[in-house]
Formats: structure tokens, sequence, C-alpha cells
């Protein structure tokens, strides 16, 4: 047997610049999809074997228009300009149903959703949580930027432990059903931090949020990041991702 007979495959797709309604749209055709082949081998009532089901993992990359997008505990008072205001700025606005508060999207960010069977890893949400802060902790460190989690608030900050220097560098708020994943992680790499001036950045109040081109003082190669986080995915998660072809826009 070769070296990844037994590891779960992980379809990789770079959706590039893509609108937020559109990239949502397609995360939902992928877990639906996934959904449906459950749901089929459980209504024998027969006993399933759920990691002998041909669900598929993917994991999308993409790089939103400037957009904020509020969980379904979130709340309308942490966004900090009206709708006629957010016109003005060119920036879109979406509930949504994942977990978590009010976050920004926009360019120079990477989005990642990972639409994973996690019925074929564990069935633990607060484990997946931290897997995917681990991989943003260890891609940041390729860079030099000691990175960590905040008790009780997930994502992955910077000096979470230093009174009045807490800053957050990557936000997460996922959705899970029948163990299915979508939504995901928005990691700052180069994008312009003015727009967290008019929210609440998760709802958390009196806290910053920042980017490796503010924490290392220069502009960051995207792609070499894309890259990291990929090989960092395969080996917090023990997958093997690999490249598809991007899906026709």
């Amino acid at each position: 047997m070769g070296k990844f007979a037994f590891m779960e495959r992980v379809a990789f797709q770079d959706l590039g610049r893509m609108d937020y309604q559109s990239a949502w749209d397609y995360q939902d055709v992928l877990m639906k999809e996934n959904l449906e082949i459950k749901a089929e081998a459980y209504q024998t009532g027969a006993s399933v074997d759920p990691k002998a089901l041909p669900t598929r993992h993917h994991l999308l990359f993409v790089e939103h228009p400037p957009v904020y997008t509020l969980g379904k505990s979130g709340k309308m008072e942490h966004v900090l300009i009206n709708e006629q205001q957010r016109k003005e700025k060119g920036i879109s606005f979406f509930q949504t149903n994942r977990g978590g508060d009010i976050t920004f999207h926009g360019p120079g960010q990477i989005v990642g959703y990972p639409i994973f069977d996690l019925e074929k890893f564990y069935t633990d949400i607060g484990r997946y949580l931290r897997e995917l802060e681990e991989v943003m902790i260890r891609t940041l460190k390729e860079y030099g930027i000691e990175a960590g989690r905040s008790a009780g608030e997930t994502g992955v900050w910077i000096d979470a432990d230093v009174r009045g220097k807490e800053r957050k560098i990557c936000a997460m708020g996922v959705r899970c059903s029948r163990w299915v994943t979508m939504h995901g992680f928005a990691l700052n790499v180069n994008t312009d931090l003015n727009y967290f001036n008019f929210i609440i950045p998760c709802g958390i109040q009196n806290k910053k949020v920042t980017s490796m081109q503010m924490e290392l003082g220069r502009e960051v190669d995207m792609e070499e990041v894309k890259e990291k986080l990929k090989r960092n995915f395969e080996k917090v998660f023990g997958v093997l991702v690999q490249e598809e072809v991007k899906i026709q826009e």
C-alpha cells in the first residue's frame, strides 16, 4: 500500500475573488451532497459505518469583496454604521447561519471554508475548532508570529494574555449538520483593518484586530500563505489535500 492509502482526501479549490453569496451557495451545494449521501444511508434503518460512506471533504479558499457577515447569535448593535453608510463605502451585509457574531471579509484576507465530514475524524465540534485554530497558529509561526488562543473565545489571537494588547488575527465561525461542516475561518493577511472600525468584531469590546502585514511591517505573499495553510491542514488533520479544477463562474 502507498504512503497515503488510508489518509482522508480533501479536495482543494482556490475560488479566487468571489462575492459572498456565490461562495455561500457553492458551500451549500457541497454540504448538501454529503447530507444526501448520509440521509439515504441512514433511512434504511440498517447499521451504517459512517467512515465507509462516499462523502467527500472539501477545502475552499476565497477572497471576498468587502462584506460584513453576522452569525446567528450575533447582535445588530455590533454593526456601527447604517445601511446607507455601508452602501456608500461599498460594503455588503449578510446574516448567516454560522456561529459567532459580526465579522468582516475583504481583499487581502484568506477566507477558508472546510466542508468536512467529521464522522470520518471524530464527533467533537470543540476539537474541530481547536484544530482549525492550530492550523492558523502553525502557519503564523512559520512567519515568526507567535499566536495562540484566548480563553473562552474562538479564533486566533496575539498577546491574548496581555491586557490592552490583545489583538485578533483570525476569526472563526462554523455550522455543522449531521457532522458535516461549512463556513470556517478568515485570516487577515494584507487586510485593510479600517473596515473593522465600523463594527465590534466578533462582538468583543475593547480588543483590537491585526493582520500579518501589520505584525511584520510588510506586505505578505498571499499564495505563499495559502500553500502553508494547506500543508498545515494536512499535518493537523492527518489528511491529503489535493487540488481540484476551479469551478466555472
